[in-house]
This record gives C-alpha cells, sequence and structure tokens, in this order.
C-alpha cells in the first residue's frame, strides 16, 4: 500500500506535521546525507496528520520537491497498525526541536526493537540510551542528524538487531506497567511517611 522497495534502508518519522515535531530539520537532513555522505540506497516515511495545518504540510512537500526528494519521501497521514509501520522501519527518527515531555516515539521504537535517533532534548535524554540503544543529536542541528543517519546506515544487520535488542530491554526494564507501579508506590509510601 505505501509502495515500498524492500532493498532499501527505510527511515520513519512518525508524529503529527507541526513544525516543533522537526520535519523541515529532518528533511534538511536526508538532503544532507545524500550531499555530504554520498548515501541515497534509502527511503523515508514521514508518518502523521496535519490536522488541518495545510499550510504546513505544503511547506514540507514544497521543500521535498526543492531538494529533489520526491522519490525518497512519501508522506503517509495516518497507520491504524503503529507497531507494523516500526516493524517496517530499520531506524526511526524523532527530531523534535522542543522538548518532548515523555517521547513517545523513543519509547515505542525501543520497545518494537529499532534503533532510535533523537534530538538530546526533553524526555529522549532519559529514554535513550545514547550509543547502546539508539542515537542523540543537538537538537535543531540537521548536520549532526545526517551524521548520526548516516552512522546507522552503515551497521550491518546484525548490529541493528543487537542495538534494538538493547532498546527492547532498556524498555522493558524502566516501562514494564508492575515496574512502574511499584516505583509510583513506593514515592506515595515515602511521602506519607513524611
Amino acid at each position: 500500500e505505501w509502495d515500498l522497495h524492500l532493498n532499501k534502508f527505510t527511515i520513519l518519522m512518525p508524529g503529527r506535521l507541526t513544525p516543533w515535531k522537526g520535519q523541515e530539520k529532518f528533511i534538511e537532513a536526508l538532503n544532507i546525507l545524500i550531499e555530504d555522505y554520498n548515501v541515497t540506497n534509502f527511503q523515508a516515511i514521514i508518518l502523521g496528520s496535519d490536522q488541518g495545518r495545510k499550510v504546513y504540510s505544503k511547506k514540507l512537500h514544497s521543500l521535498a520537491e526543492r531538494y529533489s526528494l520526491t522519490k525518497k519521501i512519501k508522506f503517509i497521514n495516518h497507520c491504524r497498525e503503529m507497531p507494523l509501520a516500526y516493524s517496517l522501519s530499520d531506524v526511526v527518527v524523532s527530531a523534535s526541536i522542543e522538548p518532548e515531555a515523555f517521547g513517545r516515539v523513543a519509547v515505542e521504537s525501543q520497545a518494537m526493537g529499532k534503533p532510535i535517533i533523537a534530538s538530546n532534548i526533553g524526555g529522549s535524554k532519559e529514554t535513550i540510551l545514547n550509543k547502546k540503544s539508539g542515537f542523540l543529536y543537538k537538537y535543531d542541528d540537521p548536520r549532526e542528524l545526517a551524521k548520526n543517519l548516516n552512522t546507522v546506515i552503515q551497521l550491518s544487520q546484525e548490529e541493528l538487531k543487537l542495538m534494538g535488542n538493547e532498546g527492547r530491554k532498556n524498555i522493558t526494564k524502566k516501562f514494564d506497567v508492575d515496574v512502574m507501579c511499584d516505583s509510583n508506590l513506593r514515592e506515595y509510601r515515602k511521602l506519607l511517611k513524611s
């Protein structure tokens, strides 16, 4: 349905289309990936609704055209089966230029065993094990994002799988429902004692 190529490295960027999610920086980074690193065997999926932000959506399409990336980037409005979208990807990107309170994309991608590249602000700093389950880069810096994308694209399938496994272990350890409930209850007990 999405007309993906199985032999191309697949980069997924999920999230509603809004300027603070960093889709513009992501598109710029893809251009740098081609221009500076000569990497062309990839496809990118920008997955998310514009929620009525037609001007911004048009701006993103124009930016893709300006960089001659229309054959590289697929804009997908909605996906009911997000686990399937994650499973189709080789790496997931969260390029927010403002802090996310939690950053669900970083946690979801790790839960699905996928390496994550995320900006080094907000919740991602706490949920990603840098250079182990993914990579953190200086937010708002498409050059550093491109550098990290190049690093991940150069990894073997085995190395990608190992990184994904580290992410899965990280999330299972920190965000298991029982572990989180026990942790919250401990904090409440401490508060009640004081």
